[in-house]
């Protein structure tokens, strides 16, 4: 097997084994993160380019396979990592790119997330089938018909969805964003909801037919961001990618998934957080949690320094469970 010595400006020469095993969902979506994270990385290290330095590891995760029924009836979206994170422990790759939303907030003991990468647009999107038309975008639900059919598998965009149309039905529609775009297509639904991170990484933007405001439709945590992780005991991988992590990325995903570790939150529950920082580098977090069926939605926001993010998400959290009906995390 080829060696080589790494070298990164704050991590000393060390001899390794290559090529560096990364693992990843084999989603289309999954396989063009995992890409353009190792572009970065040979961009930020130029003593990889080059070589035969990456061996990529695509794994089939639970998440992906069982596609009938919705994540919380099957274990919640922690399905989207188990596999990796065992071939992380057992040593099958050597890191891990994730997209930071279906990553659960306490990994398992000897894995850690070394870093967090540059935020995608973290905004929804509302996609339209051909029975829909006549955008508003003050106000993008009103295209859809009475009673009409929503396809989504996120109970996070169902339940503000209702809450703003009780009159809608929505139905689980679960695959990558092509499978879901051709349900759309053959009429399975009058609408869906899809990530414009994703459609962008894809370059499928232009299938939005409108932008949600954060506000309007609060996002889940993590969404856009991509992190990365490592054994915990793999000091020089972790150095190598603290060095590259973006200090934006990891203020908003701190705040946003300290939120979501304090509200215990899982797929049953909706749940949404937004950190944005503000022009004077103030944080701004806003955090959602509700009823499925709509009936119960609660929102509040936060600002405060970035230096505070995981003080401030914990914060937040616990007035916003404080303030909620018990049967909301039942």
């Amino acid at each position: 097997m080829n060696a080589a010595t790494l070298h990164t400006p704050n991590v000393a020469p060390h001899r390794r084994s290559l090529p560096l095993r990364v693992g990843t969902r084999r989603s289309p979506l999954a396989l063009v993160q995992t890409r353009q994270f190792l572009h970065l990385l040979t961009t930020f290290c130029p003593v990889l380019r080059g070589m035969d330095v990456f061996e990529e590891h695509a794994i089939n995760t639970t998440g992906d396979i069982v596609q009938d029924r919705r994540l919380a009836e099957i274990g919640g979206k922690g399905l989207f990592a188990k596999e990796i994170h065992e071939a992380l422990l057992d040593g099958r790759v050597d890191f891990a790119v994730h997209s930071l939303k279906d990553l659960e907030t306490e990994l398992p003991p000897g894995i850690v997330l070394a870093c967090t990468l540059k935020r995608e647009d973290s905004r929804d999107t509302l996609i339209l089938g051909p029975t829909c038309d006549g955008i508003d975008p003050s106000d993008p639900f009103a295209c859809l018909p009475s009673g009409a059919v929503i396809g989504t598998s996120s109970v996070r965009r169902q339940a503000q969805l209702l809450h703003a149309r009780p009159d809608l039905k929505v139905v689980s529609i679960r695959g990558n964003v092509q499978t879901r775009l051709s349900k759309l297509a053959a009429g399975e639904c009058a609408a869906s909801l899809l990530a414009l991170a994703g459609l962008r990484r894809l370059d499928m933007a232009d299938r939005a037919s409108v932008i949600l405001d954060p506000e309007a439709m609060v996002p889940s945590a993590g969404q856009g961001i991509v992190g990365i992780t490592v054994r915990a005991d793999d000091a020089e991988l972790r150095a190598m990618l603290a060095a590259i992590e973006d200090p934006e990325a990891k203020a908003v995903s701190t705040a946003e998934r300290a939120m979501l570790a304090e509200l215990d939150g899982s797929c049953r529950t909706p749940i949404g957080g937004h950190a944005r920082l503000l022009p004077n580098g103030a944080l701004h977090l806003t955090g959602l949690v509700a009823r499925a069926d709509g009936s119960f939605l609660l929102k509040r926001a936060i600002h405060g320094a970035s230096a505070d993010a995981e003080r401030m998400g914990a914060e937040l959290g616990a007035s916003l469970r404080a303030d909620c009906p018990s049967d909301v995390f039942g």
